[in-house]
């Protein structure tokens, strides 16, 4: 029988032989509240590292607000972000991304399911089951592969929809919306001002930064 591993006295990963007990544990009440944990394609990956503030931070928080936005005013379903788990059992992962968006056509039909807290407390909800129509991922020095290899891989197998990747480590910032192909994500359509189409949300994006007159960057998620 496999045993626990434990992470520098701060994590115990028990044995986890497939993706079904991996849930059980991530909704339990003994999971880790720091870091973040997704299990890929029969594997446990661990990333314990901060969240950078200007990098990763900034611009996660300007995309929550425009996106936000667009989705609330037009009842068009529900923006999640921070720890919101999703798992998709036909992909085999189980992750939490940094941007979730999920459709009211997508609850309607079943496509993804809100998974009830184990208490059973009404309006208590642990998890998403499903393919969500949008995920964005943003960049960190410790996620580079699984971002940009692991994750669309399995993001693609599951269903999702649209596949937005973010990488502000480095001056051009990249952005980029990907829709789904035969085999895999391709680049959305794009207009002569390098805005990208969001068939998702029927709308086109630019992100841009500045730094601002005290010299830190500032996002700017333009819409059109």
């Amino acid at each position: 029988m496999a045993s626990s591993i434990l992470i520098e006295d701060e994590l115990e990963i028990p044995a986890i032989q497939d993706l079904e007990e991996f849930r059980r544990w991530a909704t339990a009440e003994d999971f880790p509240e720091t870091g973040r944990i997704d299990f890929v394609a029969g594997r446990i990956e661990v990333d314990m590292s901060p969240e950078e503030l200007h990098t990763h931070g900034k611009p996660k928080t300007e995309l929550v607000i425009v996106l936000g936005e667009r989705i609330r005013s037009r009842q068009l379903g529900e923006l999640y972000t921070g720890r919101t788990r999703v798992s998709c059992p036909d992909a085999d992962v189980s992750a939490e991304p940094d941007i979730v968006f999920i459709s009211e056509e997508a609850l309607d039909s079943g496509r993804v399911r809100l998974v009830p807290k184990s208490g059973g407390e009404e309006d208590r909800y642990v998890e998403l089951e499903g393919a969500p129509d949008l995920i964005v991922e943003i960049v960190s020095d410790s996620s580079v592969r699984k971002d940009t290899k692991r994750l669309p891989k399995r993001y693609w197998q599951a269903g999702v929809r649209e596949f937005w990747l973010v990488d502000c480590r480095r001056e051009p910032l990249f952005f980029r919306i990907q829709q789904r192909g035969e085999s895999g994500y391709e680049p959305a359509p794009a207009n002569a001002e390098s805005c990208q189409y969001s068939a998702v949300l029927n709308a086109w994006y630019k992100l841009e930064r500045k730094r601002n007159e005290r010299g830190r960057w500032q996002y700017t998620l333009h819409t059109k």
